[in-house]
Order: C-alpha cells, then structure tokens, then sequence
C-alpha cells in the first residue's frame, strides 16, 4: 500500500484517488522488487506471453538429418555460429528434414549417379549389375544396401557337390558423404571354384565356396559348398560360411554317392546320407527395389544315382547327373549346381537406396 506524504499518519491512497496520466514508470521507479514478482500470483495475470526461449535449441552447428529432434515437426534450432534458424518439417527417424530461416535446408540426399537408377515412391534405387562408381554429389543422407558377391561354382566329379551362395549382407542406415564410391561386383566361381567378392566402401560380401568334388570336401565361403561322398569312405563336410553372411554347406555321407547342397544366405545347405544330391540352401528377400526378391541361395548337389539336389530359392542352380547341371542366376549370387562338370555361380549385384526430396 502507498501513501500521499512522507509522514507516518499520512492519509492512505485509494483507487477513486488515482487521476489517469498522473503516475507515470518514473514515479514506480524502483517499487517493483524480484521479492514482490516473485510472490506475484499467476491469476493476477492476463494476455498473452511471448515464447520461452527454451523452446529453442541453440547449439554451434547446424542441424543434420539423424537429430531426430523430441518436440518432433516445428522444433527449431538456431546455429550460434552462422546466425540460421531451422524449422524442423518432417520428424522421419535418420531422415529429418530440417528447412533454414535464412537460407540452404539439410534434407536427405537429392543427387547421385551411377549403375540402373529406378525411383520407388520416395526412393531412389541405384543397382549395379557390374562394376562402376556411386557418384554422390549432395547431402551426407544414410543410405540402405545389398551386396552381394558371386556364387561359388558346383563341384563336378562324378558327380561334384553344389556351390555355396555369394555373401549376402544388408543395413538400413549407412552414412555417406558427397564423394565417389568405387562397386565391384563379384564374378561367380566356374565348377569348384570360389566365387569372387563384391565391394562397396567399408562393406565387403564374400565369394560363395566352390562345391567339392567327388570325394572332396566343400570350401568356405561367404556361404559354404557342399561337400561330396563316394562309393565307400568317410564323412565329406561342406564349407563353412562367414559370420553374418550365409550358412556352411550340407555334406555327403561316405556311402552312395551322398551329395551335399551348397548353403545359402537363409539355410544351411543339404546334408545327405543316402544316394542323391542335397538341396541347396534357400537365399533371402529383400524388398530393397520396390519388390520383394530372393537371392544368394546355394547350388543343388549333383547325382550319379537317386535324386537331384534342387538350387535354393535365391538364384541357385539345380544339381545334375552329367551335365545336366544348372549354373546359379546371373547377379543373384546364387551357387552353381554340381555335376559333371559342375557349373559356375551366378554373379553378385550391389543395390543402395536413399531417400529424395
């Protein structure tokens, strides 16, 4: 409460006291404390506040795709260094998109070249068939991808075991930058042979192991080969396969000409204890173009009696007696059939995915 006058008896002041324009920010000067605001009750306020200033972020760099931000669309981030706010306008997890105030955006890549380009909705799909380069010219957006290497050959001896699938791997998330990306597809392996690697940046697919031959066991691979029994004699094993990449071969029991199937990327390949060939190992799907496709499936074994060994759904070539034998699928990665002689795997393929504006 005020007072008119400097003496303790002076008369108080009221409302009906106050004439407009007769106090002015002068005569307050000095009356308003952090004491008195802080006791001041919420009620007592009306109208409108401005916006808290928490509820933008300031940080010494620019926002990036993958900042993911927790108040999701319309978040806003100021970059102390360059002055630029940025409004955050789709919240899509490792793919936001970020619009700047003053000028430029950080949005996932918009621009790149190389290999068969296909468009998928939202998506861009580069697949290379054959060696080239990724040529990335905008951005530093993640990119998702297959590589997968060439199969390896069916053993081919009287008869030969299947071929092991070209290694298979997959993520959905791989950080790029505005560079050039050397591909190597692998070539599939000819009859007992290991197929050779695919290679994208740090990611390397191993070459499927070659199917064994008639009394031989199978080679390690990305998938493994199957490994291939005789007429009388011991256990054949089939090839191991690289963690993470596929499945070992099946192997051939030592007794009637068991054969084993070569291993895919999905099973194991075939083991058999009796006259025939084991199949190869199913592949996997993926649906990176668009559609949903097996591939790196392993190599059927060949027969001399009994059954043939059937190629894994994935590019896998069915075994054979003779040469009936059937080579894996062209950039599949599937493994060669075995038989005599034994046919090559079919090539590996490398399929990166981004999304565009």
């Amino acid at each position: 409460m005020s007072y008119i006058g400097n003496a303790p008896s002076a008369v108080p002041l009221s409302s009906a006291d106050i004439v407009p324009g007769t106090i002015t920010n002068d005569d307050l000067a000095g009356s308003i404390t952090d004491a008195k605001i802080s006791g001041l009750s919420a009620s007592k306020l009306t109208g409108s506040l401005p916006a808290s200033m928490n509820e933008i972020t300031k940080q010494g760099s620019d926002p990036t795709i993958s900042t993911n931000p927790s108040g999701g669309v319309g978040s806003i981030i100021l970059n102390t260094s360059s002055g630029k706010m940025f409004v955050c306008t789709d919240a899509t997890g490792g793919a936001n998109v970020w619009q700047a105030g003053v000028d430029g955006s950080v949005a996932p890549l918009s621009a790149a070249t190389g290999g068969t380009i296909t468009t998928d909705g939202d998506y861009k799909v580069h697949t290379f068939t054959s060696s080239g380069n990724f040529v990335v010219t905008a951005s530093d957006a993640p990119v998702e991808y297959l590589v997968i290497a060439g199969g390896g050959g069916g053993g081919g001896q009287n008869p030969g075991a299947g071929g092991g699938a070209g290694g298979y791997r997959t993520a959905t998330s791989f950080s790029i930058s505005s560079t050039t990306y050397a591909i190597t597809i692998g070539a599939g392996g000819a009859e007992t042979t290991t197929g050779s690697d695919s290679v994208f940046s740090t990611i390397t697919s191993d070459g499927g192991g070659g199917g064994g031959n008639f009394g031989v066991v199978g080679k390690d691979g990305g998938s493994g080969g199957g490994g291939a029994g005789t007429a009388s004699g011991g256990l054949k094993a089939g090839g191991s396969a690289t963690a993470g990449q596929g499945n070992a071969g099946g192997s051939g029991a030592g007794v009637n000409y068991a054969i084993g199937g070569g291993g895919g990327a999905g099973a194991v390949g075939e083991s058999m204890t009796v006259t025939g060939g084991g199949d190869g190992g199913v592949g996997l799907a993926s649906s990176i173009t668009g559609s949903s496709i097996f591939r790196s499936g392993g190599g059927g074994g060949g027969y001399y009696t009994g059954s043939l060994g059937v190629g894994g759904n994935g590019g896998g070539g069915n075994g054979g007696s003779g040469s009936a034998s059937v080579a894996g699928t062209a950039n599949t990665g599937g493994g060669g059939g075995g038989g005599w002689p034994g046919k090559s795997g079919g090539s590996g393929v490398v399929i990166l995915r981004y999304k565009f504006q």
